[in-house]
């Protein structure tokens, strides 16, 4: 009666390094025909790729069948957003992002390229992309009606103007910006982590970091905050009510007659893993108690438990975790600005070495062999 969340970055890989303990772990998951004995999510903050790439670079590096109902990226949940999928959204990334939304249900598509493409006036931080030959006309597009962030950009200033001068006109970045154009028209962003664990010593930025600057430069521009329509990935509920919802049907495709109603989730970044756990385990214990036929029901009425690894964000040569170590008497918050600071939700119910002892951890927890 229990699934497993994992996260993939600092936890299975570094960069495009397994892990060792990671597919000695996987094999312990998995019977000698190769099907899982426990329902498994891999819960990411990675969207620069299909849900289908990212289960077969999975199988490849664990050696393991994973399918794609079991990948969770920052941008799945999107799906569920159907009042959008008509509009005419401005999306900014890196990789397959046209396809990624398309794959979601977004009809009408537009990149950054494109926009700069439009209208060639608006990107000119970059001397060397400056119109070369006077002033060119300008092309123009329909009206943009919604913006989503799926992952940081490789050209963070040229993405950064046209997302403020669409968010400024009102979807018309040829026309004047204007301050009576406010609330914006919305804005849905996935990923918010702020760092992430690759090959190098020490975290690199992530989409967060993109987030605070892109909040910090409209804020500064226009002296209104920046208002996210969603916020999507971890830590936000959405996204484990959305895992939740994929665990519960592998457990019936496993042949589980019992509900599932406790989640591991095994992650190493205590400000996305153990934050989002938590927060989703205080959601189910609400839950839980506002609605006396949730265990009738199943869910994970039991809750989520948080397993923090050290093999990533997190290590143990840390005397706290990085999301609120002090600074004089100042805390540094690595979570979004629309997140409160909670101490406690930071703190996971277990630290273990490595992917492989959570495992383990969780079988004992569950009183299995």
């Amino acid at each position: 009666s229990f699934g497993l969340l994992f996260d993939i970055d600092g936890v299975l890989v570094r960069g495009r390094t397994l892990i060792p303990e990671a597919k000695q772990c996987f094999r312990n998951l998995v019977d000698r025909d190769g099907k899982y004995k426990v329902p498994v999510v891999f819960v990411t903050n990675a969207g620069n790729c299909m849900r289908q790439n990212k289960a077969e670079h999975l199988s490849h590096l664990l050696e393991v069948e994973v399918s794609p109902d079991q990948v969770v990226l920052s941008h799945s949940p999107l799906r569920m957003f159907t009042q959008f999928h008509k509009m005419r959204v401005l999306v900014s990334g890196q990789g397959p992002i046209v396809e990624v939304a398309h794959n979601l249900g977004f009809q009408d598509v537009v990149t950054i390229d494109m926009l700069r493409e439009a209208y060639a006036l608006l990107d000119v931080v970059d001397h060397a992309r400056r119109p070369k030959d006077g002033i060119p006309s300008t092309k123009g597009l329909p009206p943009i009606d919604a913006v989503i962030l799926f992952g940081e950009p490789i050209r963070w200033e040229t993405n950064l103007q046209l997302i403020v001068d669409v968010l400024h006109t009102n979807g018309r970045p040829g026309d004047a910006w204007s301050t009576m154009r406010y609330p914006h028209i919305p804005v849905l962003a996935c990923n918010m982590d702020l760092l992430w664990m690759a090959e190098a010593k020490n975290p690199r930025f992530g989409h967060g970091m993109f987030l605070v600057c892109l909040e910090s430069l409209y804020k500064k521009a226009t002296g209104y905050d920046l208002k996210y329509e969603a916020l999507i990935g971890k830590p936000s509920v959405v996204t484990y009510n959305y895992a939740e919802l994929l665990v519960s049907q592998q457990a019936e495709r496993l042949g589980w007659t019992t509900p599932v109603k406790r989640l591991y989730a095994i992650g190493d970044n205590p400000m996305s893993d153990i934050y989002g756990a938590n927060l989703y385990n205080h959601y189910l214990q609400a839950s839980q108690r506002t609605k006396a036929q949730m265990k009738a029901e199943g869910g994970a009425g039991g809750g989520c438990s948080s397993i923090l690894v050290c093999t990533g964000v997190y290590s143990r040569d840390q005397q706290e975790v990085p999301s609120q170590h002090a600074v004089g008497e100042r805390r540094v918050f690595h979570g979004h600005r629309d997140f409160r600071f909670d101490p406690g939700l930071t703190q996971p119910s277990f630290v273990v070495e490595d992917v492989k002892e959570a495992v383990e951890l969780v079988f004992q927890q569950e009183g299995w062999p």
